[in-house]
């Protein structure tokens, strides 16, 4: 291991960058698992379709692939909606949302990652943009544009959902369904379509999360296996259901993986990360935020 101060600060701003990526790439999972109860393990493969799906505009139009995706998340919300609605159906409303509805997510995965093979094969797709390439320079410091893009608009993603829950009557809906849902049909709220609602709003964020992705690095269908067990680590890492204590814990998770990968390599990050999650864990089962 060579240590230099230099290499450290990099490190420690690349991780930081990484871990701004992770938070988006998790906020659909914090609504979902967090909140809702439901355990999407396929999430990832949605973040995957928005990635090709911001690859073809870019390819064909040449559109920003951050402005694609934000146009594309009400059709993602719609997607998450009717989707919610045939688990509920299928599953919820039997209560055998455990083991069948876990089936059913992995189907969705499966399906969703197959169809990308079938379509655009495994070849590694990529997409242009004026803040891809570039990197500034502080001194001993270097900050790509690639990630720091992604970083800072993923910040306004969890801004804009904290306030949304924290501020609007949707928003203490969905906090409040998962608490008491016999309490939100004493108000004649339906917990149902509340419910439908914040999946909806969770798969809606797979849209950015596909576009931030496919800018840091180029994207295969099967690139979304490597995140499930990331996401729903710093999920119960920041504490189930609370959006600051998950952005907290995909930063932490970032500057570890990150000064791992440089001093020791980048095969030991993921040890290291969960190394990391579970002793945390062990000191406060409840995840950092976590209530």
């Amino acid at each position: 291991m060579i240590f230099s101060f230099d290499l450290l600060i990099n490190a420690i701003i690349s991780g930081i960058l990484i871990g701004g990526f992770y938070a988006a790439v998790t906020s659909g999972v914090s609504l979902s698992f967090g909140i809702l109860d439901i355990v999407n393990i396929a999430h990832p493969a949605f973040i995957i379709l928005g990635s090709y799906i911001a690859y073809i505009v870019n390819a064909d139009l040449g559109i920003d692939p951050i402005l694609t995706s934000i146009v594309m998340m009400p059709a993602f919300y719609l997607l998450g909606a009717g989707i919610y609605q045939v688990y509920y159906l299928s599953f919820e409303k039997r209560g055998q949302e455990s083991l069948r509805g876990l089936a059913f997510f992995f189907g969705l995965l499966f399906i969703t990652e197959v169809s990308l093979v079938l379509y655009f094969g495994v070849d590694y797709r990529y997409v242009n943009a004026p803040y891809i390439g570039p990197t500034w320079h502080f001194g001993y410091v270097d900050i790509p544009l690639r990630i720091l893009v992604p970083c800072v608009v993923s910040l306004l993603l969890i801004g804009g959902l904290q306030l949304l829950l924290s501020r609007t009557f949707v928003g203490r809906a969905i906090m409040a369904v998962a608490q008491d849902q016999q309490a939100l049909r004493l108000m004649s709220i339906n917990p149902i379509r509340i419910k439908r609602i914040a999946f909806g709003i969770s798969i809606a964020t797979a849209s950015l999360a596909g576009a931030f992705l496919i800018i840091i690095q180029p994207v295969e269908p099967s690139v979304g296996r490597d995140y499930i067990g990331r996401i729903f680590a710093i999920c119960v890492l920041g504490g189930m259901g609370s959006l600051p204590g998950t952005l907290i814990a995909a930063l932490l998770v970032g500057v570890v993986e990150s000064l791992t990968s440089t001093f020791y390599g980048p095969s030991w990050a993921p040890a290291v990360s969960f190394g990391f999650l579970l002793l945390t864990l062990a000191v406060r089962p409840a995840g950092l935020l976590g209530r």
